[in-house]
């Protein structure tokens, strides 16, 4: 399989490392000093105890790649519109996109059924260049629960976790999300193939909407947020406004919301991407993890008190932060 990771940064540098050495062709597209770190050294993954290193082409330009048998994008998600122009030369008549990205997908509610089926959410892909362009057809959906982090330009350390669910968006096994599971799995990640995609993509945008801008907010570590009784409160009213908006839309919760935030809390001292993106000047991931919700709650007459302050809170906290900068 011809595999191009796009963002190739902590999580992406990690599933390219692995991929590679289980016999995928796969290419980076990165930028930076760790572009320049990984074309001249490799890309050094260090896991298990263990230092990898995977030589694979590494580029700023795609159009030195050319066509793919699957993109997969690890940038953040409201990183993904501004480069839908040079992912176009990666895109074949049978590419696949996997979403490996946080929140809400743009391919939604592709294949969803029911009333909202096609529905195109503003917060997500406000112009319509992704579905119209990158095309709902093409999305294999991928939840991201593994953590690393880029310890130096071109080398990536493995946190936790190697496992990443997968789906169509119609809940089909077809041939292209088979193989995927494959080559996945030879690369020694678990990729449970899920009949319903949205489910596991709820299960993980349920702690990133309360858990991130508290995290932003307060400078909180995820094991203070779930022990304090007042953030811990905060946390379980967003999630359980999130809750009555997702169960409308046919999703099901395998966990209760205590035992949710009781996982959260078990990582332990951990800064969300949130916090990790404001303190190092970025702009942060607030419209693919909580407005999106806040937009399917109007979809459905759903009232969202909780969220609507949280997100007043964490958008202004940005304006202030990059008048700041």
């Amino acid at each position: 399989m011809k595999i191009c990771i796009f963002g190739a940064g902590a999580i992406g540098g990690m599933m390219g490392v692995q991929l590679a050495r289980a016999g995928a062709d796969v290419s980076f597209v990165a930028r930076g000093p760790h572009l320049a770190a990984m074309r001249e050294n490799g890309a050094r993954l260090l896991m298990d105890g263990e230092e990898y290193v995977a030589k694979v082409r590494c580029t700023s330009d795609p159009r030195e790649l050319g066509v793919q048998d699957v993109v997969i994008i690890t940038l953040k998600a409201h990183s993904v519109a501004g480069v839908i122009d040079a992912m176009q030369p990666l895109l074949g008549k049978h590419t696949a996109i996997v979403t490996g990205t946080n929140g809400i997908p743009y391919w939604y509610f592709y294949q969803h059924g029911g009333k909202f089926a096609g529905t195109r959410l503003e917060s997500v892909d406000p112009d319509g260049s992704q579905w119209n362009r990158l095309t709902p057809e093409r999305a294999i959906g991928c939840v991201l629960y593994p953590a690393a982090e880029i310890d130096a330009p071109g080398v990536i350390r493995h946190v936790y976790g190697k496992k990443f669910p997968i789906g169509e968006p119609s809940g089909e096994r077809t041939p292209r999300i088979v193989q995927l599971h494959e080559a996945m799995q030879a690369a020694g990640f678990e990729a449970p193939i899920r009949e319903n995609i949205r489910d596991e993509i709820w299960l993980k945008l349920w702690g990133n909407l309360c858990f991130n801008p508290i995290s932003a907010l307060t400078h909180a570590t995820l094991d203070v947020i779930t022990s304090d009784p007042a953030t811990r409160a905060v946390a379980r009213t967003m999630m359980l406004e999130g809750k009555r908006i997702a169960e409308q839309f046919g999703v099901n919760f395998r966990v209760d919301v205590e035992r949710r935030i009781d996982g959260a809390g078990a990582v332990g001292a951990h800064k969300t991407s949130m916090l990790v993106d404001l303190e190092t000047g970025r702009p942060m991931e607030i419209d693919p993890l909580i407005t999106v919700v806040q937009e399917m709650g109007k979809l459905v007459g759903e009232p969202t008190p909780a969220i609507d302050t949280v997100l007043a809170l964490i958008k202004q906290r940005e304006r202030m932060a990059m008048q700041a900068a």
